[in-house]
This record gives structure tokens, sequence and C-alpha cells, in this order.
């Protein structure tokens, strides 16, 4: 099935004029990335030579795509904002709120009755609104998207950060919250600061125990996880076109790692391939029609240290195998320095589970090069020594992987093949003995492995490979092996090696799949009832943020001091708390309850400065709002890294948070502050973070002044009477300052609709 067709052949239109006549205004070839914003102004009559990492741009994206945990804060939001129906395409996946527990078939059907609520909330809201609806079991947001709605040279937002996977096909997809996609959904222009380019030269050719997981590891322990900020990484070479395309999506889904706006590949013969094998011969051949388009101009990629703000060049034919981690996606180890990591660092060395899939590595090919590992084992007589688990990206793989056998070669070496849904990568797993917080390692083809991320334990040492080394290593059950050479003694006793894996990108009699799990719209959806129960614990229809006063903002307590690392997760956590997703109220309970507190090294427990006792953060937070005029919370470098959840910056909004100030911010998260009427600023000098105390009160000054790129002034009063004065900055621009002012941008369209 093609779905939305008439509207890619309409971009595809669009795209030789918009494209030259971008080229004759900056006057120099344009990389892919260049073309496909161009060719997506929101007014295609305000077309400059725009400045990376300066101008903010309006763009005009194709299509919206919502998961079911950020689905429900974003349509409650789309709700109020006097619109009948979705402006653009736009589709809700129910994959985050399965829990894995024993196995697929048992997890979903406790998840359906355990999120009716939620899911008849989702599905009738996507009724009314034009919306298509991917029913829970359908799979992942991600995976369902690269095999029915991306398209190359195409634009989309989603409600997740790793909606970047879609540039494994060509796309500008970039991970937003969720007040973003509400004013897509509702017409609007959306607004991003023009990326800066970080061009990835590929040549050479993988073989052997190498995959596409390993390019991304090797970028990110490059970069670091934050050295993509503000930047679109554009993948070209030789050994690019040599990838497959769903090998060109897990590339571009780990971009999130680094913080980067999105990754993308050039249009080629892959992405051809897997449209025509995914049954899109008309968008493949659309495509063809315009695809000296949809790639970088042949001057770029002659010369592209001339064109992109970076260049990295990586060789594919001498390319290892990576595993990188523990507590951080960066960390990159080639296995064959792993077990001397492993030893100096103190690691666990024993590898309690091995879990492959997930949104990043849950392809066909990914599953029958690791099906080839669980093969041998059960050939060579080897007894797998860690708990393993599967996790198929959509139902269309898993129904074909079923098919053709190779679920069945997990299950006899006793692997768990577990829902189509997010499961243990986002937390959602439920671990048996995890609350004993003791000390292990684990290692997932998934994408983040953050402390707590998976199962909650601060101990367990997350490990991220590639699905084969991941099912490599759970056969071997420790880190201190290599795969490519090391030898394991069997139930004979024999020592035998395991051979390179093996796999094919398609399957051999096609993809099939018996139901998709699809619900389209209802064509006049005015009639449908959408219900939310007064008394819901789960569902809360919002009530507007208050505009701004108009002055200067005094008074405020110090609500936390966050020291070090404070992600998205740390701020509002995901696992038990996703049931909350929809109630606003009930989730501010998890407000910054994972960050540690500057002043005592612990989580979850800050002075309340008015009553002097130790509280929880979201107990302070309310103290704070009910009988002060706020709180301000102060942060560390990229604040807010890590997954888009717009809860992360509804919550201190909810409670009376006023300020959130940093050394510097993760992108996705400091736009959803602004878009909640947040004030976000972060210290002109970072070594002023040192001057915060425990009991200093805040004044902002300068406030009533705000234009764009002016300085304020942070009033600090210690509690012995002393007063100090610092800079600190914003980023707002003249719209955004407009949202700041209605108290929110949900509130400026509504007042526009109006």
């Amino acid at each position: 099935m093609v779905f939305d067709l008439d509207m890619i052949k309409s971009v595809y239109s669009q795209f030789s004029q918009r494209i030259e006549r971008a080229k004759k205004l900056v006057q120099r070839p344009l990389t892919l990335a260049e073309k496909i914003l161009y060719a997506h102004l929101s007014d295609p009559n305000e077309v400059k030579a725009f400045e990376r990492g300066v101008d903010y741009v309006n763009f005009q994206p194709d299509r919206v795509a919502m998961q079911d945990a950020t689905a429900q804060m974003a349509l409650l939001q789309f709700m109020q904002s006097g619109k009948d129906k979705a402006a653009v395409p736009s589709t809700v996946h129910c994959d985050h709120l399965i829990q894995a527990k024993v196995g697929a078939e048992a997890d979903l059907a406790e998840a359906k009755m355990t999120n009716k609520e939620v899911f008849d909330f989702l599905s009738s809201v996507s009724n009314k609104y034009g919306i298509g609806f991917w029913k829970p079991g359908a799979g992942i947001i991600h995976q369902v998207v690269i095999e029915n709605y991306a398209f190359p040279g195409g634009m989309m937002i989603g409600t997740d950060s790793h909606t970047v996977n879609a540039g494994g096909l060509g796309m500008v997809a970039i991970g937003v919250g969720g007040a973003d996609a509400v004013d897509v959904m509702a017409g609007m222009p959306w607004e991003l600061k023009f990326p800066k380019l970080i061009g990835v030269k590929l040549t050479g050719k993988m073989s052997g125990w190498t995959s596409a997981k390993d390019v991304i590891l090797k970028v990110a322990g490059i970069l670091s996880v934050k050295g993509g900020t503000g930047c679109i990484v554009e993948y070209f070479g030789e050994g690019a076109e040599s990838i497959s395309c769903t090998g060109k999506g897990t590339i571009c889904n780990m971009g999130a790692e680094i913080g980067a706006t999105t990754s993308l590949f050039g249009y080629d013969a892959k992405m051809r391939e897997y449209l025509m094998g995914t049954e899109r011969k008309e968008v493949a051949d659309a495509a063809d029609q315009v695809k000296e388009y949809l790639t970088a101009d042949p001057e770029i990629y002659a010369n592209p240290e001339k064109y992109f703000d970076q260049l990295i060049e990586i060789d594919l034919s001498t390319l290892e195998p990576h595993v990188n981690g523990p507590f951080t996606p960066d960390r990159a180890t080639p296995v064959s320095k792993l077990a001397e990591e492993v030893k100096k660092n103190g690691w666990p060395e024993k590898l309690s589970v091995g879990l492959i899939g997930s949104c990043t590595n849950s392809s066909y090919e990914d599953l029958t090069r690791a099906a080839s590992l669980a093969k041998q084992a059960k050939t060579k007589k080897l007894k797998v020594q860690s708990e393993y688990t599967v996790t198929p990206g959509s139902e269309m793989v898993r129904f074909t992987a079923d098919r053709d056998g190779l679920l069945k070669e997990f299950t006899d070496i006793g692997g768990v093949v577990l829902a189509n849904a997010c499961g243990p990568c986002i937390g959602q797993w439920k671990r048996h003995g995890a609350e004993k917080q003791e000390p292990n390692s684990i290692m997932t083809s998934f994408n983040r492995n953050f402390a707590k991320r998976n199962d909650g334990n601060p101990n367990t040492h997350g490990f991220v490979a590639s699905p084969e080394v991941t099912t490599a290593y759970a056969i071997a059950g420790t880190l201190a092996f290599n795969p490519m050479t090391d030898t394991l003694e069997n139930e004979l006793g024999e020592k035998v090696k395991l051979n390179e894996p093996q796999g094919i990108e398609f399957p051999v009699k096609g993809f099939s799949v018996e139901d998709n799990g699809y619900q389209p719209p209802a064509k006049d959806g005015s009639q449908v009832e959408v219900i939310v129960k007064p008394d819901s614990d789960r569902l809360q229809i919002l009530t507007p943020f208050d505009p701004w006063d108009g002055k200067d903002i005094k008074g405020l307590n110090l609500l936390i001091k966050a020291d070090g690392k404070c992600t998205t997760d740390h701020i509002s956590m995901a696992g038990p708390w996703l049931k909350y997703r929809g109630h606003l109220d009930n989730i501010s309970n998890n407000l910054l309850i994972g960050a540690v507190n500057k002043f005592n090294g612990e989580t979850n427990n800050v002075k309340n400065q008015v009553t002097g006792e130790y509280m929880p953060v979201p107990d302070a937070a309310r103290y704070y709002k009910a009988n002060t005029p706020g709180s301000i919370v102060v942060g560390d470098d990229n604040y807010g890294e890590g997954s888009s959840r717009e809860h992360a910056a509804m919550e201190p909004r909810n409670l009376g948070v006023r300020v959130v100030l940093v050394k510097s911010f993760a992108r996705i998260h400091e736009t959803n502050l602004k878009k909640q009427g947040m004030l976000a600023l972060t210290f002109d000098n970072p070594d002023d973070y040192d001057k915060i105390q425990e009991d200093d009160t805040f004044d902002v000054t300068g406030l009533t002044q705000i234009t764009p790129n002016k300085p304020m002034t942070l009033v600090i009063h210690h509690k012995d009477g002393s007063v100090e004065q610092v800079k600190v900055n914003h980023s707002y621009n003249e719209n955004q300052i407009k949202w700041f002012k209605a108290g929110s941008a949900l509130n400026l369209i509504r007042q526009q609709n109006q």
C-alpha cells in the first residue's frame, strides 16, 4: 500500500524550481540537506543565503509522526488549537506502552488491557482529526515509518528523538516536542535555526563482523554526545552507496546520540531497492524523475571540505566492530580492545543479558545476521551463556521472519521474542532482580545506555553494539571475548570458533503480513466523540498556562542545582511513568527525581529554603508554587539531552518553575522550554555556575526589555546578605518572544485561530 502518493508527487513537482532558485541566490552548489531545506521553506518567496547556525527559518514539513507516549500530550494540545483536522498527513504509533515481561503474546495482551483508556483515546482522537492510527503490536514508530511513509527528499517531524531514522531513506526527519507537532498539524510554519553541516565521507566496503551500526558507533566516539548539536550530518561516498537502506536508517537513528538535528543519505540504488521491496514502486518512480535533486551537487562530493563545516572520513574496509558504553553512547571501544577496557575499569565481566532489536536495529537484514550466529551456536553445540531477547521492529518484519524460520533460530537457543514495541530500550522492561541494584553488564543493539535507562538499576552497565555482535557476546557470556579471534568451549569440551555472520537485505519470498495493524481515520470526523473521563488518572484535559505579567521575575527559590549529566530521562523519567504521559499533573510527580543535587550528591532530595527541611524535588516545587513567586532550576552542560519528550518542559512549568538556567542546552529541550512559555537562560560565563549556593534566592532583571540577543542579569541573593550579579544569555527570536509573552506557543496559536 502506498500512502500519500499525491502529496509526494506534489513535493517533487516543486523541487526543481525551488532548488534552482536557491542555487542562484546562494551562488554555489548545494548539499542534499540544503536542497531539502530550501525546497521546504514555508514561504518560497523568502529565499536568501541563510547563515548556518544563526538564522531562524520557517519550514513546511510534509508530515508528522507521533508515538503513543508523546502523542497523548501532543493531541491534547492539538485539541485546544481550534482546528478540525490535521493540516498535513499525520500518524500515531502505539509502541511505547507495552512492557516486556515474559513474551510477545502475553505482554501485548496485558498492555492492551492496562492501557485501554489511553489506546481508546488515541484511536478516537486520531479518527476525529484525520490521523492514521497504528494499533499496539503494529510495530515501532520508526520502523513503521521507514517501511510505509519515508520518501527521499521529504521533510518530516516526529515527537520522538529517533525520528531521524527516516534519514536512511533520504528524508530530513527531525525529532521535536509535541508543541512543534501541534504547530505543523495546525497549519502553522515550523521554525528551526538553519543547521550547520557535518559531512561524513565513507570509503571502502564493510565485510565480516562489521555492520552499519559500527559506522555510527565510530562517529559517536569521534563527535561525542553533543558534537552534532545544531548540525545535520550528511553521509556520502562509495561506502555510503554500498550500505543497505535499513543500514542507513540505523546510522541515522543513532545520530540522535550525538545531538544532531538529523542525519541523511542521498538517494541511490539501495533506496530504490527498498522502496520496491516494500511495494512502493510508484514512490521510487517519482523519485527517479527528480534524482539529481535527491543528492548533493557533484561539486560538493568532489571537494567536501569546501562546503561542510566539518568533515569526517571513515574507511569501511578497515572499520572494526565497536562496543560503546557503559553509561554513555559515545564511549567507543573496538571489540579487540574491549576485554582490556573491562579489566582496566573494573566493569562486570559476566554478560547477564543480550538484547537485540529496537527501532535502531530490527530490520530483516539485522535479524538474518543475528540468526546466522544463533544457528551456529546450535550446530556447534554451544550453550548460550546469557539471557537473550529479540524485539522485532514491525509486524511485517516479525511475520516475515517467523515465516522464514528466523525466530525459531532464536527460540531454539533460549531466546525470548518480545512484542513489536520499544520495550527494554526505553525502560519498559520488568526485569527480575533489577530492584536489588546489583552491578551487572548487559549488551543491546539499542541506541541509548544512560544509567537506569533500560531496567531502572543505576548499576547496570549498558553496552551498545550491533545485533550480531550482541548475539556473539550473549553466546560467550563474557565481555572478555573477541568474536573475531577467540574460541569458545562447547558442550563436548571442544574449542570452536564463530564464523562471520551472514545476512540478506530482503526476504527471498518477499515481505508478507496478515494484519499490519493500521486503522485509517474517518473521512468525516465531525461526529466522532473524544472522551476523557474527568476523574481519569491517565488523561487530563489541559488548562492553558498563564501569560507573562510583563514584569521582571523576582524572589525565586532554588529548586535544584543539578550536577553533571541531566538528560530528559533525569528530568522526566520513562519506565513506569509512561502511563501518566497524558496527565500533566500526575506525571509532574517525577519532576527531576533522577537529577543529582549538587549540594548533597543525592537524587530526589533537595532543601526547602523556606522550611529548612529536605524533601523530594516535586514536593519542594509544589511548595514554592503555592507559597512563593516560584522557583529556578540550575543545570550543567548539554542540559536536556536525549529524548524529545516535552513533559520535561511542561512539568517544571506546571509546578511553578519560572526559569531554567544552565551552562548549555540540548537543542530539542531548549525549544520545548520556549514552547511552554518558560524562560530558558544560559550563563554567559559557565564558571558562574559555581557561584550558586544552596540557600540562594534570585531575581532576573532586564526581562522587561527582552529582545533577541540582548543579555539579562541574574541577581543572586546569598544567605549571608551579600549580592552578586552575573550576565545570562538567551536565544529567543522575535517569534519565540511572542510565545513567552503569551504564556506558551499554543496560547498564541489559539489566539491566531480565534
